[in-house]
């Protein structure tokens, strides 16, 4: 069987894209199965998480994994002086793949480069987020029937928000229009940019965030100011409350638009958004099990044929 990381979504074509996709609806309509039992699962978070590190174990768990790991570095031996390079190596010879978060950028591509298993990038600093990609893809293309030509607005810490920024790799393949909505200290790095004029993906910059300028969106993509990642407090100060998403900004918005959000949420959507039926946030997450559960399987060499004639289906008593 083919074994693969899944570091960046950037490496992955169009087809593969759709065939992942495709694998997380059947995940979706039967997500309990024991298509990994006698697997291991480490999932290895220097770095705080919740949804992603539930999801991740959620998805081991449902599959038929055990799943080992730590939540907090300061309960590993990183504090003894290991290396990541030790830790990686050390855990490859308890675990059958590693889903992993680390504040260090590149942290990810480094472990698959010395594990003798399979790497899952959790989260990488500010880089990228590819499994949060793509279960945004998903929950993009079951709204909205297709991933194809879409407006997708981005809105809030466009430099430091490693969510947007494995979004727009992995869009190259379907001719979006970017709308790019973020005060100057958080505008899209300019790295970001030369790589849309390289794909010839179309986007536009606004400061502006009000009913109007949003009305034309099909995907709202709302991103918290992280604080974790400001070295001048003040800064953080003063564009933490900048673009507040209230449902009285929602009166023009096309029938088909999805509020999108990776979470956790401080003061950018209002909470009278959530009753709305844009509002998609939450169930964005929910997507985050199937997706998860696909990339387990595409890591490990199971195929969609396998998912597909899986004989293990564990039918829910609800």
């Amino acid at each position: 069987m083919d074994k693969h990381n899944f570091v960046t979504i950037a490496d992955l074509s169009k087809e593969k894209i759709m065939y992942l996709l495709a694998m997380a609806k059947e995940f979706e309509k039967h997500p309990n199965r024991e298509l990994l039992k006698g697997k291991v699962v480490a999932t290895l978070f220097f770095e705080p998480s919740t949804r992603t590190q539930l999801s991740f174990q959620t998805a081991a768990n449902r599959l038929g994994a055990r799943v080992i790991g730590f939540s907090d570095a300061k309960t590993s031996s990183t504090t003894k002086g290991e290396t990541l390079k030790d830790t990686i190596l050390m855990v490859s010879n308890y675990a059958d793949i590693i889903a992993m978060r680390h504040y260090i950028e590149g942290a990810a591509q480094y472990a698959s480069e010395v594990a003798p298993i399979p790497i899952v990038n959790a989260g990488d600093g500010a880089h990228m987020h590819p499994s949060q990609c793509l279960l945004d893809l998903y929950s993009i293309y079951k709204t909205q029937g297709t991933l194809e030509n879409l407006n997708i607005y981005l809105v809030g810490d466009l430099k430091y928000g490693r969510t947007v920024h494995s979004l727009i790799t992995a869009m190259r393949h379907f001719h979006p229009v970017f709308h790019f909505i973020a005060p100057k200290e958080l505008a899209m790095p300019q790295e970001y940019k030369l790589y849309c004029k390289a794909h010839d993906i179309e986007f536009h910059e606004h400061t502006a965030f009000n009913e109007e300028e949003i009305a034309d969106a099909d995907i709202l993509y709302m991103t918290r100011v992280q604080k974790e990642r400001f070295s001048d407090l003040m800064e953080y100060e003063r564009v933490k409350n900048v673009y507040i998403l209230r449902n009285s900004m929602l009166a023009k918005a096309k029938p088909n638009m999805k509020i999108m959000h990776p979470l956790p949420r401080v003061n950018e959507i209002a909470y009278d958004v959530d009753s709305n039926p844009h509002a998609y946030y939450i169930q964005q997450a929910q997507n985050g099990l199937y997706a998860r559960e696909a990339i387990f399987c595409y890591c490990l060499g199971i195929t969609l044929d396998d998912v597909k004639n899986d004989k293990t289906i564990i039918e829910s008593p609800f």
